[in-house]
């Protein structure tokens, strides 16, 4: 057990090495949206209006998600208007 703990540190380099409280972050962070998402299906009861609603949410969001950071606001703006037209053609 110590002969690997000495070839560990003659190996890897301090900056290598993730040691301390920290050291799980990045794992953990990688789980954050399956976390997310796993915590809205406990809302629902039957998992059949769990994909009634996620059929119909990733419809919608798609129609409304316009990548804000990626246009500038004149664009934004006519997409917006165009997918709010959109909807009113499909709710009415």
């Amino acid at each position: 057990m110590i002969r690997l703990v000495v070839m560990l540190y003659v190996r890897f380099p301090l900056s290598l090495r993730n040691v301390g409280r920290h050291a799980n972050n990045r794992v953990e962070n990688s789980h954050l949206p399956f976390r997310r998402r796993e915590r809205a299906m406990l809302r629902f009861r039957r998992m059949r209006s769990l994909q009634k609603f996620a059929s119909v949410h990733a419809n919608v969001h798609n129609l409304f998600a316009l990548e804000r950071h990626l246009i500038d606001r004149t664009v934004y703006k006519e997409r917006r208007s165009a997918a709010q037209a959109e909807w009113q053609n499909l709710v009415s």
